[in-house]
């Protein structure tokens, strides 16, 4: 039987939706069958709901990250690669130590990611997985939706992979035997048979998602990629103009800027969005905005590779759609979607008053107003929903779904705040996870996930680091 639930007492809850409605003056919060289904002050217990004291607390609703790369959460902090930029830190990192993933570790590895998300209460997770290798023994897709089902999140398979080697993976050692655009795509289509679903409240889906469609694809199948997963109601996702190398290996290859070259292949618009996008040209700009694209912004993995910082807000204004990504802990070392706020929060006030010029030349001290943490809460709840197709997720209103956290402010960090409802994302760290809901269903309790021996996983995951160490 679906649980029926009162939250009640809450002190302040965002909802994810833009504008004056981005605060409710509700309190409390009615869920049966999965669904919100009454938002108000002073609602009474009815007969058999559980009743959840949300009293010092407040509401969020749950995150949707929209890029990440599970199987690196045992590649954090590699040290071969902790001081280098993307291009030279793939070789020495992920490229480096892919072959080492078999099936046992690459579901310790999934777990653990998964695991660091819903503790910093993301209920939707979008994995851009690239490990796929022909005759292998385990189904990479099935392992990663079965780890994600068994915590009770909703779960998106970003479904990588190349029909070609590209320049980086320069020698044996760092070479993954490419597929052919057949081979691919059957594999994809078999996915999104047993995974993709439409319609409200979807559990799980599938997107196309060649690792990097610049040089992931030949120039001919980029374009007939795109046409076939349209034909399968399937969306699009890749990297892109993640650094400057892009631009470079663009204007060599091709003659044009980054962002042209997909739209000469038909990859842009509403049902694609581009992990990073920090390197583009106002023209390149005004083309992801006029055409929909939406954004997978990571800032922290951006700021740890020196990449720079994603002018995601100005890429709103101009009519894209933003979403947060964390990336992979192997370039990120923090990978939960609160810190990825926190640091959001900061970097683009930094960045824009970094730009402010002195009087009487310019406009003087600015930037503070760049991005608010209402805006940071759309961007990675409903922002995120909208770029996955995850339809009637991602808001925190009266019929859709109850995906949720409510967080205890109990820390001294939290402690003489004056509104409390922006104190998860300002106050940096991670505030008590009272409760986690998905689909109306409590999974995760003061921190605790049921069933998960957290000091179990610790020691698998220093066992999985030490055999990585020396296969390496």
């Amino acid at each position: 039987m679906a649980s029926r639930i009162l939250i009640r007492h809450a002190q302040a809850v965002l909802t994810g939706l833009c504008g004056d409605a981005a605060r409710s003056s509700a309190t409390d919060l009615r869920i049966a069958d999965g669904v919100l289904t009454e938002m108000g002050r002073g609602l009474k217990p009815g007969e058999g709901e559980q009743v959840l004291d949300a009293g010092d607390c407040v509401v969020y609703p749950g995150w949707v990250n929209t890029h990440h790369h599970l199987f690196q959460s045992l590649l954090k902090g590699v040290p071969a690669g902790i001081n280098l930029t993307l291009s030279p830190w793939l070789q020495a990192v992920p490229f480096a130590l892919r072959r080492g993933f078999d099936e046992k570790r690459l579901r310790l590895a999934a777990r653990i990611g998964l695991v660091e998300l819903l503790r910093s209460g993301c209920t939707t997770v979008a994995d851009h997985h690239y490990l796929f290798q022909a005759g292998a023994a385990h189904d990479a897709a099935a392992l990663l939706f079965e780890e994600a089902d068994a915590l009770g999140l909703r779960f998106m398979l970003l479904r990588g992979g190349a029909t070609v080697t590209r320049r980086l993976e320069d020698s044996e050692r760092l070479q993954q035997a490419p597929e052919t655009l057949d081979e691919m795509l059957a594999s994809v289509q078999r996915t999104a048979a047993r995974y993709h679903q439409c319609g409200p409240m979807a559990r799980t889906r599938v997107a196309l998602a060649p690792t990097s469609a610049h040089v992931s694809l030949r120039r001919d199948e980029l374009r007939a990629a795109a046409r076939a997963a349209r034909a399968m109601g399937l969306p699009l996702h890749s990297h892109m103009s993640e650094s400057v190398a892009y631009f470079e290996y663009c204007r060599e290859m091709f003659g044009c800027l980054p962002i042209e070259y997909l739209a000469e292949q038909e990859w842009l618009g509403p049902d694609v969005w581009l992990a990073h996008l920090v390197h583009l040209t106002p023209g390149e700009m005004r083309l992801l905005g006029d055409t929909g694209t939406g954004i997978a912004h990571c800032p922290q993995s951006n700021a740890r590779l020196a990449d720079g910082i994603a002018a995601a807000p100005a890429l709103e204004r101009l009519g894209a759609t933003v979403s947060i990504g964390v990336d992979g802990a192997a370039s990120n070392e923090a990978a939960d979607m609160l810190s990825e706020l926190h640091f959001a929060w900061l970097v683009h006030r930094a960045r824009a008053g970094a730009q402010a010029v002195a009087r009487p030349e310019g406009e003087g001290e600015a930037g503070a107003d760049v991005v608010t943490v209402e805006q940071l809460v759309h961007w990675a709840s409903a922002g995120g929903a909208k770029v996955l197709g995850f339809d009637g997720v991602g808001t925190l209103q009266v019929g859709q779904a109850a995906d949720l956290a409510v967080w205890r402010l109990d820390d001294p960090r939290y402690f003489g705040l004056h509104d409390p409802a922006i104190g998860p994302v300002v106050g940096g760290g991670r505030p008590r996870l009272r409760w986690l809901l998905c689909g109306g269903e409590v999974i995760a309790q003061d921190d605790a996930i049921p069933g998960l021996d957290l000091a179990q996983l610790q020691a698998q995951a220093r066992e999985a680091v030490h055999a990585l160490m020396r296969g390496a």
